[in-house]
């Protein structure tokens, strides 16, 4: 007898962590339906807030995102691992609502409100929310239709923060009402209370917050209250999920910053940020990534994947599979505009990148910024998402002077990258230059004599091993050696981003050369 398609269909299926790799951290998700919606920080890197669509919280596609025209903020000179801090996102009253900070901005810094009718069209202009303090906004619905923001302020120079709330008019733009303190962390002497989500389960508000910091000690804690404004009771059984217990060497550390979410069928879960660390010492070049865990209520508390408590390789989603079609390895720019993959630097105000003026390749034109500076260069760049990859480009680039630079690079921020270029050398013409930038200092290690015509530079990582080639296209590639991949991790730079790998051209005087890229490759494992 045959078994009916609805019976036969799946229910349900594994996601293996993390469901975004590389630098996705501070994830907030929304559910329209039996569609889901997630958006992550994104810091210095343009457009900014990047969002993504899932039908099944496992499979997820970049549709866009909230910050993509250069006239929304300004981004210029923002210093590394300043910029847009965690967002959150909403589905409220028919429309989406994202609430962001921006932090150290040049013109104008704080707390922001962007509204879409559908998150992969195009998103509103910021709305300024100057009466809201502090970083990490959320916002909240509450059953009477009445909205509210959340907020997290710092109180002392010693990282300790109070969760606050006030209601919100979304139409004018204003918080209204009095202010409250919510929360100022689970633990005694609690640091960094910060990224606050607000839930109504079982006649609870339930508050769930990010705590210790978002490197080792990071943790999930949760309070309740029977009334909005409190007072909230801190949950008995906290921290919810944390790995600071496991060790320096746990293959997964850092995790924190949840989201909750639930299904149709009423099935809870969270997604959240963590690291995985490799090659020693704790040096996570991929950044803080997405995760996703299960989530079930015990006593009105929140238990987050019950029987481990802590995440997993493997989560089993009580969802049907819906797959997305897998993105191409190869780039070949052949598209009207470049892919929601990749990232510039900081707001460009000029444009240094064409698909159009030689068909088929992506042109950079060189300019004085350079990736030493808190600038924006010509510099296109996607997430590393493995720890071995394989990342390859096609140039055809012809300097007239020297200085007149283009190529690949592997980027952490201004002073930490890698640089792999080909550079005019007088008389000699050109040569490809692999250059080392660790705590602001360059060291030249290797320099190759090139042919004429267009080449193939590539960097294949094998760990914390970068190994760098250069060759003629069609041809075979010279080895230009491996550089410890160790200086493009937070660990040892510092800050809250990771690893890219890009194309850039720079040249420190006008000049017409121009840097044209037939494809890009890259491949994981």
């Amino acid at each position: 007898m045959a078994v009916p398609e609805d019976l036969a269909a799946p229910r349900h299926q594994d996601a293996r962590n993390p469901v975004l790799p590389g630098f996705h951290p501070d994830p907030s998700v929304c559910r329209v339906g039996e569609d889901y919606y997630l958006v992550t920080s994104s810091f210095e890197y343009f457009p900014g807030l990047p969002l993504h669509h899932s039908r099944d919280l496992v499979h997820w596609r970049p549709i866009g995102h909230a910050v993509d025209r250069p006239e929304q903020l300004a981004l210029d000179g923002v210093r590394a691992s300043g910029g847009l801090y965690a967002a959150s996102l909403h589905h409220a009253r028919g429309r989406f609502h994202l609430v962001c900070t921006l932090v150290d901005g040049p013109r104008q810094d704080g707390t922001f409100l962007l509204t879409a009718d559908d998150p992969a069209g195009r998103w509103s202009d910021p709305v300024w929310l100057p009466e809201a303090p502090g970083f990490d906004p959320s916002l909240f619905f509450d059953e009477d239709g009445s909205a509210h923001l959340l907020g997290t302020r710092q109180t002392d120079a010693d990282g300790r923060t109070e969760i606050w709330l006030r209601g919100i008019d979304l139409d004018r733009g204003v918080l209204t009402g009095e202010e409250h303190v919510l929360f100022r962390g689970a633990l005694v002497g609690a640091r960094w209370a910060e990224g606050p989500h607000l839930y109504r389960h079982e006649g609870h508000y339930v508050l769930v917050v990010a705590e210790g910091g978002t490197e080792h000690d990071h943790a999930v804690t949760v309070a309740r209250s029977r009334h909005l404004a409190g007072p909230y009771e801190n949950n008995p059984r906290n921290p919810v999920l944390t790995h600071r217990h496991l060790g320096l060497d746990h293959p997964v550390t850092g995790a924190g910053h949840a989201d909750l979410v639930r299904t149709p069928t009423g099935d809870w879960y969270a997604v959240l940020l963590a690291s995985r660390p490799y090659g020693g010492g704790g040096h996570a070049n991929l950044g803080r990534e997405t995760f996703v865990a299960r989530v079930v209520w015990e006593d009105g508390w929140p238990v987050v994947n019950p029987g481990s408590g802590r995440l997993e390789e493997r989560t089993r989603i009580a969802l049907p599979p819906h797959p997305w079609p897998e993105p191409d390895s190869v780039d070949h720019f052949d598209a009207a505009v470049l892919g929601p993959r990749w990232s510039m630097l900081r707001t460009p105000r000029t444009a240094f990148h064409s698909l159009r003026e030689r068909p088929g390749h992506l042109r950079l034109r060189p300019r004085p910024q350079t990736l030493a500076e808190c600038a924006t260069p010509a510099f296109v760049g996607r997430r590393q998402q493995h720890a071995d990859f394989t990342a390859e480009a096609a140039l055809d680039f012809r300097p007239a002077a020297p200085g007149e630079q283009a190529g690949l690079v592997a980027y952490y921020d201004p002073d930490h990258h890698v640089r792999l270029l080909v550079d005019h050398d007088g008389a000699a013409g050109r040569v490809a230059r692999l250059t080392v930038r660790d705590g602001g200092r360059d060291t030249v290690r290797t320099e190759l004599p090139l042919p004429a015509g267009p080449l193939v530079l590539g960097v294949s990582a094998r760990g914390q091993r970068y190994a760098f080639r250069c060759g003629p296209a069609g041809g075979p590639a010279a080895e230009l050696g491996a550089v410890d991949g160790r200086i493009l991790s937070s660990r040892h730079a510092g800050g809250f981003t990771g690893s890219h790998v890009g194309l850039y051209a720079t040249s420190p005087h006008p000049t017409d050369a121009c840097a044209d890229f037939d494809w890009f490759r890259y491949t994981g494992p």
